[in-house]
Parts: C-alpha cells; structure tokens; sequence
C-alpha cells in the first residue's frame, strides 16, 4: 500500500453504535452486546485496531458457522470464598470474562483482599487490557492471563503449537497519574498485526514470522501459513506455555495447539482464561501504596533518555495518549476494512457505518 494513502476516521460514539446494532442483528442479546462493543471500541481507541471492530466479521462467520453461540450466557461457580470458575458456555469470551473479572474484584473488595477466577469454554476476548482496565477501575491491581490458538512453535522445533497468547497486568497509578498497564503477546508481534497488514495490503517487518517452509517472510498471508517467532526466543516460547498451564491445563479448557482461533469457523475455541484482582492495601495503606507508585512513575519517566529519546512513557502511557487524541479526532480505519463491516451490516440490514476522510496522512 502507498505510504501517502489516507485513512478514515469513524467517531467512537457511531462505532460503538454500529458494533451493538451489527451484534444484536445477529442474535446477540443488547446488554451483552454493548458490553462486547465497548471492549471492541476501546481497543481501537488505545490504538490496538487489530483488536477492535475489525474482528466483527471473524466473530459472526462463527455465529453463522454454529460454532460461537451469540446466546449463551456464562455461569458462574464459587469455589472457595476467593476463587470462583466460570463457564462460557460458547459465547463471546469478552462475556466471561467480564463476568469473571467482576467476580474476581467483588471477591477481592472483602477481607480476603484477592479475588481468584478461571474461566473454561471461551472464546477470543479482545484486547487483555480492556479486563485489566475493569480492575483498575474498582482501584485493583490484576493480572489477566488467556490462551490461544496455535501459532508458535516451541522453542527449538517447527511446529504451530502455542498460542501467541497476552499476558496483561494492571495497577492504580499515584494521584493524577497513569495507571501500570501492559498487554503484550509473547510472540515479535501480536498476530493479529499480521491480519491487519493483510486486510491493508501492506508487509510486515523482518523478524516477525516464517512461512511454512521455515523461510523468513514479510508476506502476510504466508506468515499466517507459516508460525510466528517468540520474542526473546526460549523466553517468550516458557511465556506461551505459561499461558497453556494457567488458562487451558488449570481452568479445563483446550490447551497444547487444541485452541480453535477466532478467524478459524471449523470449531468451538473452547478458550480458557485466569484472572486475579488484588485489593492493594493489603500490605500498607492504599496512601502509601500511591504514594509509591507515584514515586516509580516519576522515577521512570524522568530517567536520563539516550539520545534521539524525547520522551520516557511508563507502561500503557502511550496507549492511553493515544485513547484521548482517538477520542477528539475518532478511530482511523481504511476503505477495505470499512468496506469488509458494511458487508455485514448489509446481510442483517444494519444502517452503514460511515466515516470521513481525514485531511492529512493519519497517525496510526
């Protein structure tokens, strides 16, 4: 794709609408599908498009499929006073695990101060920081672990097997400052960057992924036939297993490459996920508990750069940067992706989502 093409620029407000109206003509309950749509919205805003409305057409060809239930709804099971499980039952992981991440914070709201929940039988959730975000907004601390479907190969073979799976972590920020938030795969990239280059005809970077003959590649629909590669190489490779042992073997769902993936209509994901909320005055007061994470801020951002540095950001700084420029300017999307929703919002009769061309070349 040319590098001076324009993008266009749909208002979180029309793309949270849209995301409801295309879910609820497709057999999505209204309270479940805003819950879905504003996960799905907030990853655009924090410049995560790879996980955001752009998925819509990937989940409803599983509903059309038969194997992603748009009306099941999770149920849940207390185990302990502190840890619950969650069934998904099919349906939409943002459903599970919103539900259990709520379980998990009330849990952690009482004397015990933690919140524990496994979640079995799900699906993709999005975006891991919309989860950790929940907690933070109840004044937690968290940890969010999910597994996937296969896409790397352990370290030393060639084989897909592991999921380039997230792992997310959260924790309140001192007084008027951001939050501690990272979401990272443990792969080079996230594959659904991959997914993104292919939708936008572009290349992706050296590096990221090998084709199914092992070569290196910077062609997208080959590197999805191919594996991605871990970051760190054994490391991110321990990191993937780790996210197969607490979220697949641990919560009994599917693990070891037998995740379906969320473009994938041949089956049910069956999904697991592991989620932990913490009360953070456990060990101190939560004045000083601020009072030193105001200090860790302070103290990373304001570390000597090295030189063509401008600007130290602490973890998910940049993210929320850029959810604030989305929220003034709106979510920048391209023709075909425009296109690829509004062939779905013409199948169930659902108004189009309409957008305006930005007048200089967008900030992805």
């Amino acid at each position: 794709m040319p590098s001076s093409y324009h993008l266009l620029l749909v208002p979180p407000s029309t793309a949270h609408r849209f995301a409801v109206d295309l879910l609820t003509h497709n057999g999505v309950a209204s309270t479940d599908a805003a819950i879905i749509a504003s996960a799905l919205v907030e990853a655009d805003l924090r410049g995560h498009d790879t996980h955001g409305i752009q998925r819509l057409p990937s989940y409803i060809a599983r509903i059309r499929h038969g194997v992603l239930d748009p009306h099941a709804s999770p149920t849940l099971k207390q185990i302990t006073p502190v840890v619950a499980l969650v069934d998904g039952h099919n349906g939409f992981g943002f459903l599970a695990a919103h539900m259990g991440m709520d379980a998990a914070i009330r849990m952690a709201q009482g004397e015990m101060g933690i919140g524990l929940v496994a979640v079995k039988h799900s699906n993709h959730f999005g975006m891991s920081a919309w989860v950790v975000q929940q907690a933070l907004d109840a004044g937690m601390a968290s940890l969010v672990f999910t597994n996937s479907s296969p896409a790397l190969p352990p370290y030393g073979g060639r084989e897909k097997l592991l999921g380039v799976s997230p792992i997310a972590a959260g924790a309140p920020g001192g007084p008027g400052r951001r939050p501690y938030i990272i979401d990272m795969a443990p792969s080079v990239a996230a594959r659904g960057k991959v997914y993104k280059a292919l939708r936008r005809g572009e290349q992706i970077p050296k590096g990221w992924a090998l084709d199914k003959h092992g070569r290196e590649t910077q062609d997208p629909q080959a590197a999805l036939e191919g594996v991605m590669l871990a970051m760190g190489g054994p490391k991110g490779s321990a990191l993937a297993i780790m996210m197969d042992v607490f979220s697949g073997v641990l919560t009994g769902s599917a693990f070891a490459g037998n995740v379906a993936g969320p473009y994938d209509p041949s089956r049910p994901g069956d999904v697991g996920h592991f989620l932990l909320a913490i009360r953070p005055d456990l060990f101190l007061s939560r004045q000083e508990f601020a009072a030193r994470m105001q200090y860790l801020y302070e103290r990373v951002t304001g570390a000597e750069r090295a030189e063509g540095v401008d600007r130290i950001y602490f973890p998910g700084e940049v993210e929320l940067v850029t959810r604030e420029r989305r929220m003034r300017e709106g979510i920048p999307v391209v023709q075909a992706e425009l296109d690829a929703l509004n062939e779905e919002a013409k199948r169930v009769g659902v108004d189009l989502l309409t957008a305006e061309l930005q007048r200089e070349k967008a900030r992805l």
